[in-house]
């Protein structure tokens, strides 16, 4: 994995000097809260619901396992004992003290982390396959470009201030498990045609969620690696001169792109690039060179490729959580913070450093955080399953559902956030709960436990990427009251779509039983082997409407 150098190391140390000035400044009243404000947000630090929330970067999900033995430090004595990992591959502690922050910036900084641009109107953590580098199907691995953005991307002059919040995604394989479409701007890394060492690309534009979601439009293909950083940062100046500055929900580049037409976008950005003197972008390939030494495979050697297998319990675990690798003889394993009952990304100090303990043990000391929320350990011989799965089961974290329908995402709701309408930690619980008894029942019966993907958004920013989801659950208030809006058909692979909206919405508690009718309807639609995507693609919208809305709904007491 990419480790700081000198250079990163101080750019880092500086900004967290920065800040505990300014921390200083506005505890003695000589800032305001409206002049401390896009201070703060510079560093990742929110005023939410009853406390501060700090969001730390984990750059393209992908951390030590010395820093996720920092992050749950910070938990333990900064926080109430646990942190909350977001679909941004990032980590926020939902609890800190103002006066707490600085203390925490500079741990991160020796650390080689930080929290800077993980809020603000700026670009924001680039995300990718949190498979990458691993993944038996993958091209090659996207997170030498992911750190290549993340350099450029960093306190860039003309992009501290842009028209609104920016994100990128990263892929490497044909099958996209970063939600890359739903980016203002994503990236599939591919083999270049010239047979050289750097990636082409095809650029992707315009995707996002939020009040008017979007699937992003193909910009151009097959961009060769010379051109990318110099079609990146035109893309990004068109959108910062033309972009919405009057509207905050029309803000977005997929509105301008959408507003602009996607040929007129193309030829300013053209434009732009050609009025230029590219050659400031020189620097990329040799810069491009240095980092993918640091994701170099040669550390992983290939070993005797077993098969291995298991029953009951661990048989599940192999199925559901243990991934095929791209080197003989190893796997990659997921570990799943959706147990029953339990709060989607919620990790405890405890659980983060068993993660370190096993990463150190078991995977090169090196784990990955995935937009599901979950924890990977990349690089686990075989061999070392048995002993890995043990260790899980032992430390309450060995819970078989990556990828079922109880492996929900939620964001963290009127618990805690400030610009939520509605809850999505409670209505999350309870449907783990009766998700998670039906799965169990299904496997003891035999039968495939899998199911449609769920999502809850606890505002219309759908930072729980609702429509994203095959069932989306949108949390609104309504007359003063949660008023929960389902989406259906939404899926964030590379057939991405936007969920279209089933009807009025329901109550919390009655929210179960509508997901346990949307369910049965798929069931009792699907053809043998039929996806939920593909179902409701078939048979349409109207049938599972029926089913949802024609019946009174039992709702416990």
């Amino acid at each position: 994995m990419y480790q700081y150098d000198g250079y990163d190391q101080a750019f880092v140390a500086a900004r967290a000097a920065e800040f505990r000035d300014q921390v200083a400044r506005r505890i003695a009243g000589q800032l305001s809260e409206d002049e401390f404000k896009p201070l703060r947000l510079k560093n990742g630090l929110y005023l939410q619901l009853h406390a501060y929330m700090l969001r730390v970067a984990i750059p393209y999900g992908t951390l030590s396992a010395a820093q996720m033995r920092t992050l749950a430090h910070l938990a333990d004595k900064y926080d109430r004992g646990y942190g909350h990992f977001t679909t941004r591959q990032n980590i926020q502690y939902n609890w800190t003290q103002l006066k707490d922050v600085p203390d925490m910036l500079d741990i991160l900084a020796e650390a080689g982390m930080h929290a800077i641009q993980t809020s603000g109107n700026c670009i924001r953590n680039v995300t990718t396959d949190a498979y990458a580098g691993a993944a038996g199907d993958e091209w090659l691995d996207p997170r030498a470009t992911c750190e290549l953005l993340r350099q450029w991307s960093s306190a860039h002059p003309e992009f501290a201030y842009l028209p609104r919040k920016f994100k990128f995604a990263v892929i490497g394989a044909a099958e996209d498990r970063a939600a890359m479409k739903f980016h203002d701007i994503g990236l599939v890394a591919k083999l270049p045609a010239d047979g050289g060492t750097r990636p082409d690309y095809d650029i992707w534009v315009g995707g996002g969620q939020g009040r008017t979601p979007r699937v992003a439009q193909l910009f151009e293909a097959d961009v060769p690696f010379e051109r990318l950083l110099p079609t990146l940062d035109s893309m990004l100046r068109v959108y910062n001169l033309h972009g919405r500055r009057d509207n905050k929900f029309k803000a977005r580049i997929k509105i301008l792109v959408a507003e602009m037409g996607l040929e007129e976008y193309q030829r300013q950005v053209y434009d732009d690039m050609a009025l230029r003197d590219l050659s400031i972008f020189d620097v990329a390939a040799e810069e491009y060179d240095r980092i993918a030494t640091h994701f170099d495979l040669a550390q992983v050697a290939p070993l005797a490729d077993l098969t291995v297998e298991g029953t009951g319990a661990f048989g599940d675990w192999l199925s559901q959580n243990v991934m095929a690798h791209k080197v003989p003889g190893y796997a990659a394993v997921s570990v799943s913070f959706k147990a029953r009952g339990a709060i989607p990304g919620d990790a405890t100090g405890e659980d983060m450093r068993t993660l370190a303990d096993l990463a150190e043990r078991f995977s090169h000391s090196e784990l990955r955080v995935t937009h599901r929320q979950n924890v990977v350990l990349p690089y686990v011989a075989k061999s070392d399953l048995a002993a890995v799965y043990e260790a899980l089961v032992e430390a309450g974290l060995a819970t078989a559902n990556v990828g079922l329908t109880s492996d929900i995402i939620a964001c963290p709701g009127l618990d805690y956030c400030a610009l939520a309408t509605a809850r999505s930690i409670p209505v999350a619980q309870a449907l783990s709960e009766q998700i998670s008894a039906v799965e169990a029942a299904a496997r003891a019966n035999g039968e495939d436990p899998s199911g449609p993907t769920i999502n809850i958004s606890g505002c219309i920013n759908a930072c729980g990427h609702h429509h994203a989801a095959n069932i989306g659950i949108l949390g609104l208030n309504k007359a003063e009251k949660e008023s929960y809006q389902i989406t259906l058909g939404g899926r964030a692979d590379e057939h991405a779509s936007v969920g279209e909206i089933l009807g009025p919405g329901f109550s919390a508690e009655e929210v179960p039983a509508v997901v346990d009718r949307i369910i049965a309807t798929w069931k009792a639609n699907r053809d043998a082997g039929e996806s939920f995507s593909d179902t409701y693609r078939r048979v349409g919208k109207a049938v599972f409407k029926t089913a949802v809305y024609e019946e009174p709904l039992n709702v416990a007491a």
